[in-house]
């Protein structure tokens, strides 16, 4: 099955090995990967977001720590990777069911009425279907971006996957202020209190608008070296430090669409962040087509930024319509 996948992609046959090793061993840890989303949903709907942080910070801690160990202590190369981040999110799995210990010890579980009510399976199914297409139109640009990205020289597929890296800070950073979105937003719209919503989604914003300056100060100053930590390939970091900038670029014009999904989510206005999502992607679509042939990589990341851009743009022109649905 993973070699089909990856016959799908233009990389080397060393890279396509690689990568193959690395998933069959990956896999088994999808079941925990699973839960850890269900487990995180519920203590943010708990506005535990505290215990998010520790789960958070408990999983990327463990499967650092042991890359440390499996690949630069044994020599374990990309198996080791893989086995990091299995064992890391088994024990995030474990950590996150002590953490979410109230929602057994209260019984409610055991009520087969409440959990199989039809009008809230409904309900559930329609948000959840939304949020789906979103979230696969969003899953696809970033594997497309991977996949397109395998048709350069294997230095520059590395060095995306360190950039790409880069990508990931800025989102866990911004899914601080994005879930505490989701919770007061949330609030605000149950108290039908639109005064409330406007401040709680500013608020929220202001403060996610000020920590991706910082990140992107940060990545300006301290990415060279960042890089060289995360490689020691001399080829890789050289053409790392050529697309740096785009990471310096990339939380600034990618905050709008971090937040106001939180806020849509919040509000459960899913079939908004559907439909936008869907107009996004065709943007990105024309922007690969316009900006890959000629720019080559250079393109490649543009079309991601315009991407994040496009997301931005579009869940904004909708918000005005958001606030004013919410009854005072």
């Amino acid at each position: 099955m993973f070699s089909g996948a990856l016959g799908l992609a233009p990389a080397s046959q060393e890279v396509e090995g690689l990568a193959n090793e690395y998933l069959k061993i990956r896999v088994f840890s999808a079941p925990a990967a699973i839960a850890i989303f269900g487990i995180t949903g519920w203590l943010i709907a708990k506005e535990r977001t505290r215990s998010v942080l520790m789960l958070m910070l408990l999983i990327n801690s463990i499967n650092i720590t042991l890359d440390f160990i499996f690949v630069l202590k044994l020599g374990w190369g990309v198996e080791g990777v893989a086995f990091a981040t299995l064992i890391a999110e088994w024990l995030g799995l474990f950590y996150g069911l002590w953490l979410a210990r109230e929602g057994f010890n209260n019984g409610y579980w055991k009520n087969w009425v409440q959990i199989f009510d039809r009008a809230r399976l409904v309900q559930m199914a329609r948000v959840n279907s939304d949020i789906l297409i979103r979230s696969v139109l969003l899953e696809i640009g970033f594997v497309s971006f991977l996949f397109l990205g395998s048709s350069f020289d294997d230095a520059t597929l590395a060095a995306n996957q360190v950039l790409v890296q880069f990508l990931n800070i800025t989102a866990y950073a911004m899914d601080g202020f994005a879930f505490a979105a989701e919770a007061l937003v949330g609030q605000a719209l149950g108290a039908k209190n639109r005064l409330l919503f406007r401040r709680s989604a500013v608020m929220t914003s202001q403060w996610g608008f000020g920590s991706v300056v910082v990140m992107a100060i940060a990545f300006y100053v301290f990415g060279s070296s960042i890089i060289n930590v995360m490689t020691t390939a001399e080829d890789v970091r050289a053409v790392s430090y050529e697309y740096l900038p785009w990471m310096v670029l990339a939380p600034l014009v990618g905050a709008a669409a971090w937040m106001l999904d939180g806020i849509f989510i919040g509000a459960t206005r899913t079939a908004d962040m559907r439909n936008m999502m869907f107009i996004s992607f065709c943007i990105y679509l024309i922007a690969l087509a316009v900006l890959l042939p000629r720019y080559e990589n250079h393109g490649l990341w543009a079309s991601l930024i315009i991407f994040s851009i496009a997301r931005g743009v579009t869940l904004g022109y909708k918000y005005p319509k958001l606030e004013a649905s919410v009854e005072d």
